[in-house]
């Protein structure tokens, strides 16, 4: 970690809130906290399976989670606030782990170092600074997710927003959850149809390292 970037980490989590308190219909699966992930072990600062966010990203999600309940669907995070300590757990693992037991499921056609240089993961993270989320689409009716023709965390061609190999449906549905998002105000990436962040985030510069955990927030 450069010295100018560590200048930019801070645990100051004042401008944070549990994401369930502003929506709480949200559904939340979130992966780093669980061994169902690209690693295949909780990572590093993961201390509750909660979804934290800075207070303007929640504010707008839920203007999100209010469109899309007319629609019968509900937003599904898989995560949000993410500690810089994670991201340097997610470095260390492509750069020193020989550990591929869970390529198969996430990353089955490209090599670790991959990885990096196609942008699925960095070595600073916009989750970090709290106003980025990842998420999906879940059918009230059917009690599902809406299929969006790859899982997260898949690291292919296949998850690219964009992406034309998909059947109607699916990019439909992918479509769907951009357009809303981006009206609401927040930006996706060209890699990763379920990664947003909020266009006008309040802390652009900053980079944070508290845990994920509503006690830490609540103390």
């Amino acid at each position: 970690m450069s010295a100018d970037y560590k200048k930019m980490v801070t645990m100051d989590s004042s401008g944070f809130v549990v994401l369930a308190d502003y929506v709480p219909s949200i559904i939340q699966e979130i992966r780093y906290h669980s061994t169902y992930n690209f690693v295949g072990d909780r990572i590093d600062g993961y201390e509750e399976p909660c979804a934290l966010i800075t207070k303007e990203a929640a504010r707008a999600l839920k203007d999100v989670s209010n469109e899309m309940a007319v629609r019968g669907l509900r937003l599904k995070v898989f995560d949000a606030y993410r500690p810089a300590r994670a991201v340097k757990h997610f470095v260390l693992w492509g750069i020193e782990d020989l550990d591929l037991r869970m390529k198969p499921f996430f990353y089955p056609d490209l090599d670790k170092t991959d990885l990096f240089s196609k942008g699925y993961i960095a070595s600073r993270s916009s989750h970090s600074r709290g106003s980025t989320v990842d998420l999906t689409l879940l059918d009230m009716m059917t009690g599902k997710e809406l299929d969006m023709g790859s899982p997260f965390d898949m690291f292919s061609e296949v998850s690219h927003p964009d992406y034309k190999g998909i059947t109607k449906e699916q990019y439909t549905n992918r479509m769907l959850l951009r357009n809303i998002m981006m009206r609401k105000g927040f930006e996706p990436i060209d890699c990763e149809w379920w990664h947003f962040t909020l266009k006008d985030e309040p802390y652009p510069d900053t980079y944070f390292d508290f845990p994920v955990s509503s006690e830490y927030l609540r103390r």
